[in-house]
C-alpha cells in the first residue's frame, strides 16, 4: 500500500537522486552552513555535525512558523545551546512567531530534563509542544520546515543521512500539510507540563 504523498514527495524531492555529497563548511561557531554547489540550494546530509547545521540554518530562515516533527526532541539537535539561540531569537524578535513540535514518542523527554521543553514552558504563548497521537505516514521520519519553504528532512530519526533545502515549497508544503493534519488531531501535551513538578 501506497503512502499518501508519497508520490508527490518523490517527484518533489526527485532532484535529490542528481545531487552531489555536499560536505559541511561551516566554521566552529556553525555559522556559514553547508556547501551547495552551483547555487542549489539543496544538500545531502550524512552526519550529525551536518544535521546540525542545516536545522540551525534552516530555523534561521523562519519569518512566522517553524514545525518539528521528531520522535523525542532529539538532544543531540534540540537540546544544543546554538540552536537553542536561534529559537529564542526567532521568538521573542518576531510579531506573532510559532514553533509548533509534534512528538512520535514522547517517552524519553518524560524522562529526561530538555533545555528545549523549559524553554517552551517559559514562552507557553509561542513554543507549543503536543504528541503526534494520531497514526501517520512519516511516523520513522524527523523533519523541520520554516514557514512553507524551507525544510530538513530524515526518512528515518534513527540515522542522519538527509537532506535539507532552504528554497523548496513543494516538498515543505506537502510535509507541512502532512504535519498540520496530525497536528490537528493531537492534543496538546499535558504531560511535559506536568513532568516539571515531578
Amino acid at each position: 500500500m501506497a503512502i499518501t504523498g508519497e508520490i508527490d514527495l518523490n517527484s518533489a524531492l526527485a532532484q535529490l537522486a542528481n545531487a552531489r555529497y555536499a560536505p559541511e563548511s561551516f566554521n566552529s561557531g556553525g555559522r556559514r552552513g553547508l556547501n551547495r554547489h552551483g547555487g542549489d540550494t539543496l544538500a545531502v546530509l550524512t552526519s550529525l555535525a551536518e544535521v546540525r547545521a542545516a536545522v540551525n540554518e534552516v530555523a534561521q530562515t523562519a519569518q512566522r512558523l517553524i514545525s518539528i516533527y521528531t520522535p523525542d526532541l532529539e538532544p543531540d539537535l534540540y537540546d544544543q545551546s546554538a540552536f537553542l539561540d536561534v529559537i529564542k531569537h526567532f521568538v521573542l524578535t518576531r510579531s506573532f512567531a510559532k514553533v509548533r513540535v509534534l512528538l512520535a514518542e514522547p517517552t524519553r523527554v518524560m524522562r529526561d530534563s530538555n533545555r528545549f521543553v523549559a524553554m517552551g514552558r517559559r514562552l507557553s504563548s509561542c513554543i507549543d509542544i503536543r504528541y503526534g497521537a494520531a497514526p501517520s505516514p512519516q511516523r520513522a521520519s524527523a523533519y523541520l520546515i520554516a514557514d512553507d519553504r524551507a525544510i530538513v528532512y530524515r526518512m528515518r530519526a534513527d540515522t542522519w543521512d538527509g537532506v535539507a533545502d532552504i528554497d523548496n515549497q513543494t516538498a515543505a508544503r506537502l510535509y507541512l500539510s502532512e504535519f498540520d493534519q496530525v497536528w490537528n488531531a493531537s492534543a496538546a501535551e499535558h504531560g511535559l507540563r506536568a513532568a516539571r513538578r515531578g
